[in-house]
Parts: structure tokens; C-alpha cells; sequence
């Protein structure tokens, strides 16, 4: 059974065994191996958002949900960082600098993470992240410092591939933003049902968003204790 207090210890005893993310790896691997007790302790995902688990200056645990089709710009973490997918699946694309000095990077390979998965990621990768499926993607990420210090970190832009500083309020910003397009679509949907059927089916037409809600479609505040981050305001909830 998944218990956030152990993973978060055996994180700690992982990481004074040896620095890198070699046995950190291990135990994120024996956690998602049996998503389904993960998602009991951490609840069922409701909305995009990074939720914060665990922060330290050497140890960062997060809750990661990824919203349908959502992707986020290469960036790098300097520090190593272990993903491990309890829901859902998460594609990773790996970039290179160019050697001209232009700041551009290059795509160079790619990752396709399934549920039970578990990769790590060394201190000097560029990546960038994909949702690809039509449902909301949970993922257990461990990193090996503090994930919110936007020291010696960077994001390329999507367009230009250019170089620029990580903003830690602004990948906040593109969960709250990926929230705002699944809600409208939620909202498109609903409208299509109700007028798809007259007032002597609306029962069961509002049992069909019932049960778009259960497949993740679901904007209610996140049942976990853990609260999505905010640099601004550490307590605002998602959605």
C-alpha cells in the first residue's frame, strides 16, 4: 500500500545511500508498479497541476498531472529527477544545444512513458513534455534539489527554440491555462448534451456528463492534501 510518509523516507535513505537517482529510480519503480494503490493515497486526478508533496533543498516530490494534449516547451532542471507514471502516459522529447552558441536546441531522441513506468532523467537534460491521450495523466516526479529554484535553469521557447530563464510562476501559469481548456471543453460538451435532447431526457443526458466526469474530465478542487503550487500563493487550489 502506497503511504506518502514512507515514500517520502525512503526517498531521504535512497538519496544519503547514494546522491545520484540510481536508488531513488528503485523506489519510484516499486510505488508505480501498483498504480492503483498510488492513486488511493493520492486520490483520483481531477485537474492539471503541479502538487507539491515533499520540498527540500536536495529532494523535491511531485504530484504531476498532465491535462489532455497538454504540452509543455523544453526546459531543462539541472539536477537528475525521476519520473514514475501511476496514470495515463507522458512522451518526452530530448533536446540538444546546438554547437554555433546560438542558444537553439535540436530534438535528439524520445521517451514514451506508460503507466508503471519508471525513467530517470541526468542533471544536464532538455526535455520537453507531451500528454498525448485524451484523458488526464498522473506521474509521480522526484527531483534531486529544490524544483522551484529557478537558479541555473532554462525554458526554449516553443517557436524560435531559443533560449530563456525558467519561470516557475509561468509553468504554474500553463496548468491553470491547460485547467481553462479543459473547462470550456467540459462546458461544449455539456451544452452539445442538452440540446442533443429534450427536457424528458435531460436525466439522462446529465448521466452522460456524469460519466465524462469519471473518465478524469472532473474540475472539482483536488481531493489530496498536498496543494498545487503557487509561487504567489502556495494555497490556491487548481481550477
Amino acid at each position: 500500500m502506497f503511504d506518502l510518509e514512507q515514500f517520502t523516507s525512503d526517498c531521504r535513505a535512497a538519496l544519503a545511500a547514494d546522491k545520484s537517482h540510481k536508488h531513488v529510480r528503485d523506489v519510484v519503480a516499486w510505488a508505480v508498479a501498483a498504480p492503483a494503490s498510488v492513486m488511493r493515497a493520492l486520490g483520483e486526478p481531477k485537474c492539471a497541476g503541479l502538487h507539491k508533496l515533499h520540498q527540500s533543498h536536495d529532494l523535491t516530490i511531485l504530484n504531476v498531472v498532465w491535462a489532455p494534449m497538454m504540452t509543455i516547451m523544453p526546459h531543462n532542471h539541472s539536477m537528475w529527477a525521476v519520473i514514475g507514471i501511476y496514470t495515463g502516459r507522458e512522451d518526452n522529447i530530448f533536446w540538444r544545444r546546438l554547437p554555433d552558441g546560438s542558444g537553439k536546441v535540436e530534438a535528439a531522441g524520445a521517451q514514451a512513458l506508460c503507466e508503471r513506468d519508471a525513467a530517470p532523467l541526468g542533471r544536464d537534460i532538455i526535455h520537453s513534455v507531451t500528454n498525448p491521450i485524451p484523458r488526464l495523466t498522473g506521474a509521480i516526479h522526484v527531483y534531486g534539489g529544490d524544483f522551484f529554484d529557478p537558479t541555473h535553469r532554462s525554458e526554449w521557447d516553443p517557436e524560435t527554440l531559443l533560449e530563456g530563464p525558467f519561470d516557475p510562476e509561468r509553468a504554474v501559469r500553463r496548468f491553470q491555462e491547460a485547467n481553462d481548456v479543459l473547462r470550456t471543453d467540459r462546458d461544449a460538451r455539456t451544452d452539445d448534451r442538452l440540446s442533443a435532447h429534450g427536457p424528458r431526457d435531460l436525466r439522462a443526458g446529465m448521466f452522460d456528463v456524469c460519466s465524462t466526469v469519471r473518465s478524469g474530465l472532473s474540475f472539482d478542487t483536488t481531493p489530496w492534501s498536498a496543494t498545487p503550487w503557487s509561487a504567489s500563493n502556495p494555497e490556491r487550489p487548481c481550477g
